[in-house]
């Protein structure tokens, strides 16, 4: 079952119990946008600008372990085009939680956490090389597995099936 909550009033009155909710409206409320439920899975949709703090907040809460981070084009479908996920993982609670943030095509930044979670340079630098989405204040952003002189990124939706010619 997949329960969506919109806007932060519903969040905190429906979930105000769970630990990351609860840690997320003491720290910084501001910071999340909203909530989902699914497949007893929760996912936190984070204002951009708002994800290192969130980040903090969240290891505070318990949740140690950044497992992955990952994008999603949802181009032509919906506005904001891209989203970036970031899978978290608490070993004392053997819980997982989502964070996400959706960024525009026009210019697709977000903060990098690696401040937070070193592990992540790895996985923000693959996201940049595929989907051209830019970490901002990242200590390599480079590309990692495409070729330097690579043209465009290729797990785009708008990327040519055979490439650039």
């Amino acid at each position: 079952m997949s329960t969506t909550l919109h806007g932060k009033q519903a969040v905190l009155a429906e979930m105000g119990q769970h630990p990351a909710v609860a840690a997320l409206a003491a720290d910084l409320a501001e910071a999340f946008q909203d909530a989902r439920w699914d497949r007893d899975e929760l996912t936190l949709t984070i204002a951009p600008r708002q994800i290192v703090a969130a980040g903090q907040s969240m290891k505070r809460a318990g949740y140690n372990f950044l497992e992955d981070v990952t994008a999603v084009d949802w181009f032509p479908a919906t506005a904001p085009r891209f989203q970036v996920s970031y899978h978290l993982l608490s070993h004392s609670r053997k819980e997982r939680i989502r964070l996400r943030v959706m960024l525009p095509a026009s210019n697709p930044t977000v903060p990098t956490i690696t401040s937070v979670w070193p592990s992540a340079n790895y996985y923000e630098r693959e996201v940049f090389d595929l989907f051209g989405i830019t970490f901002e204040a990242h200590p390599n952003m480079r590309r990692i597995l495409m070729p330097d002189d690579w043209t465009g990124h290729p797990l785009r939706k708008d990327y040519p099936v055979e490439g650039y010619r």
